[in-house]
């Protein structure tokens, strides 16, 4: 018999790690994933990693998880697929359609190689400031919702207007105030960030006509809330490792400690592919759900869902994601949250020096060495308080 952690009740914070002002403030910004597609084991693991750093670390220090899908709609890449949509497929109606149906459309803007203008997107980007969100993306987002709330996660605002504390010419300026930045636009150029004097390459931010990428938008986010900080973790695709160099850096001057998490992606087949190839098969969050949800409660499912992506996957990016492996671990979860799989009651200064062990010289707690702590043959059992406040 499984215990029904939704009916306990939910544990009272532990003190908070402090240091001369008070409580660590800690900031997580993990990289947004782009609403056209649906959730990919890669996907599922980034987020699970972030929503356990998050949780795990809340008893220790003040944490804010900053995920605004607001912020980067203006890249290219999200308003080009809007553009298309609406020119390709017209006044469609997207309320009825799948997050992979609305995903092979995605894949057929990507593999069409257009490359809309910029006065074409320039409507698409003034709505955006005004809180619009195209009805494919809105309906990709709902679909996430649903997912987010069975897999337990902590939802930062998937649906919400939450636009970045610059706009982009504000974000510009401080820039060029600072040194950082090489504006040729009056020439008809691009912007580029300029780090070089740290060593590190200059990187266009915004094309001669006008168009952010994702760095600049990630930019127009963090800079105005880097100083309320002590710690900003980054956790991003290793693919994106030379941003996050540049990032961590103009961020790092700002006066906070930044940490920079990379969270390797799930190879299928022992291949590393975009999402932007499609080829998910049932191999994404909802079909992966629905089949643990029909043989498991949703304690075990949540949980489960962890030691795969989290404990057993690892950092890194050298294992291809394996069902039967998923199918162990949840297996593994029913037992851990058994009847008789509770450790003793821990309480809140407990669970804190628990948590503690899995931190170094930074503020915020390793999942992965956290989570692998569940899966030694010789770990006590997880308290109630523990597993209700982390992982289900």
């Amino acid at each position: 018999m499984t215990v029904d952690l939704l009916a306990a009740p939910r544990p009272t914070t532990a003190p908070a790690a402090t240091g001369p002002a008070g409580p660590r403030r800690v900031l997580l910004a993990p990289i947004t994933i782009t609403p056209s597609k649906p959730l990919t084991p890669s996907h599922l693991k980034g987020l699970l990693w972030t929503d356990v750093m998050y949780r795990a670390t809340r008893p220790l220090a003040e944490v804010h998880y900053r995920y605004s899908h607001t912020t980067y709609h203006p890249t290219e890449q999200t308003l080009g697929f809007w553009e298309f949509l609406d020119r390709t497929q017209g006044d469609t109606d997207y309320q009825d359609l799948t997050e992979q149906q609305i995903g092979d459309h995605y894949v057929a803007f990507r593999a069409a190689g257009e490359r809309a203008s910029a006065r074409a997107l320039r409507p698409y980007a003034d709505a955006v400031d005004q809180g619009w969100v195209h009805p494919a993306s809105a309906r990709i987002l709902d679909l996430w919702a649903g997912q987010y709330r069975a897999l337990g996660l902590y939802d930062p605002g998937l649906r919400a207007h939450q636009p970045p504390g610059h706009g982009l010419e504000e974000m510009l300026a401080g820039l060029t105030a600072r040194g950082l930045c090489l504006d040729h636009r009056r020439l008809d150029g691009p912007v580029h960030l300029d780090l070089t004097r740290h060593g590190l390459p200059l990187r266009q931010i915004v094309t001669a006509d006008g168009r952010p990428n994702y760095l600049a938008c990630a930019l127009r986010e963090l800079v105005p809330l880097a100083a309320e900080f002590d710690e900003i973790v980054l956790l991003y695709d290793p693919e994106l490792d030379p941003d996050y160099q540049l990032l961590e850096r103009v961020l790092s001057d700002l006066g906070p400690t930044v940490r920079r998490v990379p969270v390797g992606r799930v190879p299928i087949d022992g291949s590393i592919r975009s999402a932007r190839h499609g080829g998910w098969g049932h191999q994404h969050a909802g079909p992966l759900l629905a089949a643990a949800l029909a043989e498991h409660d949703g304690p075990t499912v949540r949980l489960g869902m962890r030691l795969y992506f989290i404990a057993v996957l690892g950092p890194g990016q050298g294992q291809s994601f394996r069902p039967e492996l998923l199918r162990q671990c949840l297996t593994r979860a029913g037992r851990l949250l058994s009847s008789g799989g509770f450790g003793a009651e821990a309480d809140p200064a407990a669970l804190a020096g628990l948590l503690g062990r899995h931190r170094r010289d930074h503020t915020y707690i390793d999942p992965y060495r956290l989570t692998s702590s569940l899966l030694g043959k010789r770990a006590a059992a997880p308290s109630r308080e523990l597993l209700t406040e982390v992982f289900v």
